[in-house]
């Protein structure tokens, strides 16, 4: 595992920090540091990396596959989703090798579709491997895989989302920018008060973090058809909301925690 140095992820969180409209409150620092709280922060983010697979996927499915392809696609998905949601097969098993976009027909794709299927499949791939990852991390401290409620966090979000297109479709990728985003930032604000293996690990995911929340804005300018500076705004405002209010659950994405 590559160490990162502190320049760069001082020119990383640059743009994250930016691009996002708060910061981490220190409350839900102060709760997701602690031993106890570990295997629950663990946990949902093991699920919400393979919920970003899920969002990429839907957008090649929906915009770029074929019926076929799209089939494809589902069995590329299957044996994480059956380990995670019905607790099924061997963690040690899952690997993101047979992933590749040669299985879609490129040909008559026009660019934005084709600039898609480049950004997502790679996501998926990247996504997947963090998965994988912090399924050994868990392996390692001896945390056994249980499943943890979903926050608030992306449904708030998505519930802004316009319903007709090409809007639906600009909202739902400037959603994923801002969570790309946020787990980057989370990443870095918890790198610190664990474990040196586990912040290794957290500060390694950086690299790609970073670089997902841009591929979305990219995507969303490319085919909304005005600016979509006021869409980027309003959902940043939202988003904040969701991370500076108060929250009964602690979980990878969740608002200041007010635990009982």
């Amino acid at each position: 595992m590559s160490v990162i140095s502190t320049s760069e992820v001082t020119s990383l969180l640059s743009p994250v920090n930016a691009f996002l409209h708060c910061e981490t409150p220190q409350s839900w620092i102060e709760e997701a540091q602690k031993e106890e709280n570990l295997r629950v922060i663990l946990t949902d983010h093991l699920i919400c990396e393979l919920k970003a697979a899920q969002s990429a996927m839907y957008l090649l499915r929906r915009y770029v596959a074929d019926e076929e392809t799209s089939k494809v696609l589902l069995g590329w998905l299957k044996p994480y989703e059956d380990f995670t949601y019905r607790h099924e097969g061997d963690w040690q098993s899952l690997n993101t090798k047979h992933l590749s976009k040669n299985v879609f027909n490129t040909e008559g794709l026009d660019p934005f579709k084709k600039d898609m299927l480049d950004k997502m499949v790679m996501l998926i791939k990247e996504e997947l491997h963090h998965f994988y990852q912090v399924l050994e991390i868990m392996h390692e401290l001896g945390f056994e895989y249980k499943s943890v409620t979903s926050s608030r966090y992306a449904n708030g979000l998505l519930r802004h989302v316009r319903t007709y297109e090409p809007e639906k479709l600009v909202d739902k990728l400037i959603c994923g920018a801002y969570i790309e985003a946020r787990s980057c930032e989370r990443f870095a604000k918890l790198a610190p008060y664990v474990s040196e293996d586990l912040g290794k690990f957290y500060v390694s995911l950086l690299r790609s973090e970073a670089r997902h929340f841009e591929d979305y804005l990219t995507l969303a300018g490319q085919i909304a058809k005005t600016d979509i500076s006021e869409r980027v705004a309003h959902f940043g405002n939202v988003e904040k909301s969701l991370i500076e209010s108060d929250d009964d659950e602690l979980r990878f994405h969740s608002g200041a925690p007010q635990l009982s």
